[in-house]
């Protein structure tokens, strides 16, 4: 017998039972032998061990009743004889069970009077749960019972702290093959030449692999043949053999399903032994393709607010007439301020022209003008164009633009043809001009915005509102300011200007010299009713002036009927000598304009300013035709 009064065999009995019971069993198998065996040893009706599940409550991992196995079974500590033991004491009850603990209904209804239970802990000191045995019958100390029970709580613990060490390194594994397979960070093991052994869903998405794909393929088969890629590679591959990490700046790389070029911020550290690469992707193709498209965007405006001020001043607008001035000083009124302006008119008359007027002006000079034909956009484009959209906003949008009202922050957007926008956009657009924001295709939130709005139409907007194609509110915003432009055969009178501005545009161009246009052009221009104004006009004298120099004309512009459509040309104003040729017209006219100056050809009031042409040219068709002062 030894100091607890156990004697050897006994010892050795209780050993062999539980190794034998345990010894091939692990996780619920395991603990399922050990309270049936446990119970068997201590001669005891029930017998469970238990884990904590909770605030105040335990589970039974197994739960051995008499013959057989129940449960499992979850109850609240309170109240019963585990209250003590999962504060991390030995809890034994000799006798008596039922009555000290009445709240314990189970323990009456089975007629239990003793009970015995230790606590199961960790090494480090943590309570994973306790082991407990009960019986109808009293329980006194025994040395040899209390030396088996700890003897299977001590395995129990164990057995709790390695299906908790198991735990914890499944759940690391797990974490560990997610945080390769599901991070979005493209990852590859490959080998000194770069052969690829392994790589994750990102590095497979990104480069266009299939799983079967992987093993053999050579990372240097994606690269692009640049020369920026050749030496970051011949870099790479000088420190492969020194074990260092290593960062290139960009790889240029080319997908390996469709060979569409991709670029890749890259990162790769060796195994110790060297044979083996970490390599990671961070696919920045979108950066470098928005950085390009940044700096393009960045020049063609540049190169936009040049060409506007080169060739769209104000003070281009070519004409006096009272019918022109009009708008003119309309123009002048509005332009300082950040009133949205509807200018009005037919096709050609310069729309866009005074938009840019208005808008170089005004206080938003300094900032971009952008401007949309609504009539030359799909309808289900007009929204993405107007307010961009997100990525994958819908098929095809493969990475997020920006909107027109975006790329107008600050400045204007001009919106031409609007009587030609669908009515799904002309909601949105009308929500813009309200509130000053907009959310992208796709977006989800609000982007304010301040820009100033001009639109330009040739419709009857009203009767456009009557027909139902167009929102009367949205017609009362746009319709602050109206302008509306004449059309040329309203201004007749500027004919002579624009014709020679024209002509000196045209003229410049292919590098020809004109002295002017011969009196019988100009009259028949100033006879015709242009229904397509001053694009027309434009149009007229380009191919004129195309014509003259294909034919090796002289330096008077002419600009033959053919070239002006039938029956639009309205009765001649400028007298004409019955019978007389073009000569003689010309000469009698000429003769008129010096007979009104007194023979004063250069000045404000001299002949050359009323027949709008240069002194010299008007000496030159005077010398040309005989003319000289009697």
């Amino acid at each position: 017998m030894d100091a607890t009064g156990v004697s050897l065999v006994e010892e050795v009995e209780a050993l062999r039972r539980v190794v034998e019971g345990t010894v091939r069993a692990t996780g619920e198998e395991f603990f399922r032998s050990l309270v049936e065996h446990l119970a068997g040893a201590m001669r005891v009706n029930w017998a469970f061990v238990a884990e904590f599940c909770g605030e105040g409550r335990v589970r039974t991992r197994a739960f051995w009743a008499r013959d057989k196995f129940i449960g499992p079974e979850e109850w609240d500590v309170a109240g019963t004889p585990c209250e003590d033991v999962v504060k991390g004491k030995l809890c034994h009850y000799p006798m008596g069970v039922a009555g000290r603990f009445p709240a314990d209904k189970p323990l009456t209804e089975l007629g239990v009077q003793s009970y015995l239970g230790v606590p199961l802990v960790a090494a480090d000191g943590m309570h994973l749960g306790h082991l407990a045995v009960f019986d109808a019958r009293p329980m006194p100390e025994e040395a040899r019972e209390l030396f088996i029970f700890h003897l299977f709580a001590a395995r129990a613990a164990a057995e709790f702290e390695r299906l908790r060490t198991e735990q914890r390194l499944l759940e690391s594994e797990r974490q560990f093959r997610d945080l390769y397979e599901e991070a979005p960070i493209a990852y590859v093991h490959e080998d000194s030449a770069s052969k690829f052994y392994s790589a994750n869903r990102a590095a497979m998405r990104l480069l266009g692999l299939k799983a079967e794909e992987v093993e053999g393929t050579y990372g240097l088969s994606l690269c692009a043949p640049t020369p920026e890629n050749k030496a970051a590679i011949e870099k790479a591959f000088k420190l492969v053999g020194t074990g260092r990490e290593q960062t290139l700046p960009v790889l240029e790389l080319r997908r390996k399903d469709n060979g569409k070029p991709l670029w890749v911020r890259w990162w790769s550290k060796p195994d110790p032994d060297g044979n083996l690469t970490r390599t990671m992707f961070i696919d920045i193709t979108e950066q470098v393709l928005m950085e390009r498209e940044k700096n393009r965007l960045q020049a063609q405006n540049l190169y936009l607010q040049e060409e506007i001020k080169a060739a769209h001043n104000f003070e281009e607008i070519v004409g006096r007439s009272k019918a022109l001035l009009k708008p003119l000083e309309l123009v002048r009124q509005v332009a300082g301020t950040d009133s949205s302006v509807l200018i009005l008119g037919e096709t050609g008359t310069g729309k866009e022209l005074i938009a840019r007027a208005i808008h170089n002006a005004g206080a938003r000079r300094n900032k971009p003008l952008i401007k949309i034909n609504c009539a030359a956009l799909p309808s289900g484009l007009v929204e993405s164009e107007l307010f961009g959209h997100e990525k994958g906003a819908f098929s095809g949008a493969i990475a997020r633009r920006v909107g027109r009202f975006e790329l107008a922050e600050g400045g204007t957007i001009f919106l031409d043809e609007i009587g030609e926008m669908p009515l799904e956009a002309q909601v949105k657009l009308l929500r813009v001009l309200q509130e000053r924001e907009f959310e992208r295709v796709g977006g989800t939130g609000p982007i304010k915005v301040d820009v100033r709005l001009i639109a330009a139409t040739n419709r009857d907007l009203r009767k456009a509102i009557g027909e139902g194609r167009f929102r009367e509110d949205l017609f009362y915003r746009l319709n602050v300011f109206p302008v509306q432009l004449p059309a040329l055969r309203e201004r007749a009178e500027d004919i002579p200007l624009l014709v020679n501005f024209l002509l000196g545009k045209f003229a410049g161009k292919i590098g020809k010299r004109f002295d002017g246009v011969s009196a019988e052009t100009m009259r028949r221009l100033q006879a015709y009713g242009w229904p397509g104004n001053v694009r027309e006009l434009e149009n007229v004298i380009e191919r004129a002036v195309i014509l003259a120099v294909a034919h090796g004309e002289g330096a008077m512009l002419e600009v033959e009927a053919e070239l002006l459509p039938e029956g639009t040309v309205k009765a001649m104003e400028m007298p004409a000598s019955p019978g007389g040729d073009l000569k003689s017209v010309e000469r009698e006219h000429i003769l008129a304009m010096l007979g009104k100056t007194n023979w004063v050809i250069e000045g404000e009031r001299g002949a050359a300013k009323l027949l709008d042409l240069h002194p010299n040219t008007l000496r030159s068709r005077m010398k040309k035709l005989g003319i000289e002062r009697g």
